[in-house]
C-alpha cells in the first residue's frame, strides 16, 4: 500500500485546529493505503505512525519504523497556515519529487495572500472589496484609510492563513491598535472596505466528472464578523443550504467552480463571500478549509448526503490518475 503522509500543525496560531482536521481526514482515507501523521513544528518534524513517533529525515522524506526505513510515496498538506496553506511544503514535495495530492505551490502561494489573490480575481471581474495593502503601519494615513474606505473597515493580516489578528474598526482612534495587532500575525495587512450583507461559503472539489461545487452554507456570528470564536468555538450559526434565492445560489456555485479553474486548485477548497444586493462578493480563498468534525466542509459533506470516506475516495480517483 502507498504510505500518505498528513502534514499538520505548523507555525501558525491555528496549529491545534489543523491537527484536529488533518485527525479527521486520517479515519477517512479510502481503502488501499496507509496513512499517518507528519506533525510539523520549527526545527522538527514527527511522524506519528502506528502507536510511534519518529522524527522525519528531510534528506529523503523518509522515517524508521521497526528498524526500518520507511519512504513518503504520497503527500497530502493541511496545514492552517505556514508553511503549508503558502506552498512551501507543496514546494518541498515537488522538488523531492513526491505527488501531493493539494493544491500545488503556485496556486498555494496566491490563494494564501489576500492582498494578491483578490486583485488576480479581481482582473478577471469577479467582485472583491475595495482594499489599501499596507508593508509597515505607516505607509498611509489613518485619514486617508478613511477617505479611501469609509467606516467600518476590516483590518486583516494579509499573508496569514490565521483568523488570528482580524478587527473590525468603526473608529478613526482605533486603527493604530488594529494595525499593530494586525501586523503581529503577518508580514502585509490588507484593509478592506465593509460589505454589509449575507455571508456564505462554498466548497469545491475535483472528482472524475469535473469540478464540483458542494452546498452552500450561511454564517451568522454572535460577534461583529467570521473570527476565531465564530469558526472554532461555536459562536456562529452555520446553516447548511443557504437560505438565498436559488439563483444566487446557482451563480455561486458556478464562480466557485470558475475560480477553483482559474487558480488551478485541487483537492478540497472553499471560498468565503458577502453577498450585497444579490452580487457576491469574494472575502478570501481557502485551499486548507477547516475539516475538524465541527467544521463547515464536512457539514456541507453530510448535507450532500454523502459520507466523508465517499468524499475523500472522489478526490483521490480524480486527483491521482
Amino acid at each position: 500500500m502507498k504510505k500518505i503522509g498528513i502534514f499538520c500543525g505548523g507555525f501558525s496560531s491555528e496549529f491545534d485546529i489543523s491537527i484536529k482536521s488533518a485527525t479527521t481526514i486520517l479515519a477517512n482515507i479510502p481503502d488501499g493505503f496507509d496513512p499517518f501523521l507528519i506533525v510539523v513544528r520549527p526545527g522538527i518534524w514527527t511522524v506519528q505512525y502506528k502507536g510511534t513517533e519518529s522524527l522525519l529525515d528531510l534528506n529523503d522524506v523518509s522515517f524508521t519504523y521497526l528498524g526500518q526505513k520507511q519512504k513518503l510515496d504520497l503527500g497530502l498538506v493541511y496545514i492552517h497556515g505556514n508553511p503549508g496553506e503558502n506552498g512551501k511544503i507543496q514546494a518541498f514535495l515537488e522538488m523531492k519529487k513526491i505527488p501531493c495530492l493539494n493544491t500545488g505551490s503556485l496556486a498555494s502561494e496566491l490563494s494564501f495572500d489576500k492582498w494578491f489573490c483578490n486583485q488576480f480575481l479581481r482582473g478577471f471581474g469577479v467582485p472583491v472589496a475595495k482594499s489599501i495593502l499596507l508593508y509597515s503601519p505607516n505607509d498611509c494615513t489613518t485619514q486617508y484609510m478613511v477617505e479611501n474606505l469609509g467606516f467600518p473597515i476590516f483590518v486583516k493580516p494579509a499573508d496569514s492563513g490565521s483568523s488570528f489578528g482580524i478587527s473590525k474598526v468603526s473608529k478613526e482612534e482605533d486603527l493604530p491598535g488594529a494595525l499593530e495587532k494586525a501586523f503581529t500575525e503577518g508580514e502585509t495587512v490588507v484593509l478592506e472596505s465593509f460589505l454589509n450583507g449575507t455571508e456564505v461559503t462554498c466548497g469545491a472539489y475535483r472528482n472524475k466528472q469535473g469540478i464540483q461545487a458542494l452546498p452552500i452554507t450561511e454564517i451568522i456570528s454572535e460577534g461583529d464578523f467570521f473570527d476565531y470564536d465564530a469558526k472554532y468555538l461555536g459562536k456562529s450559526q452555520e446553516i447548511t443550504p443557504a437560505r438565498i434565492p436559488d439563483e444566487i445560489r446557482d451563480k455561486i456555485q458556478e464562480q466557485t467552480k470558475m475560480i477553483y479553474q482559474l487558480l488551478r486548485l485541487k483537492s478540497i477548497a472553499r471560498i468565503d463571500y458577502m453577498i450585497v444586493d444579490e452580487t457576491p462578493y469574494v472575502i478570501e480563498v481557502n485551499t486548507t478549509p477547516g475539516f475538524s468534525s465541527a467544521s463547515i466542509v464536512p457539514q456541507m459533506i453530510q448535507v450532500k448526503g454523502q459520507t466523508l470516506k465517499d468524499f475523500w475516495k472522489e478526490i483521490f480517483d480524480a486527483e491521482l490518475n
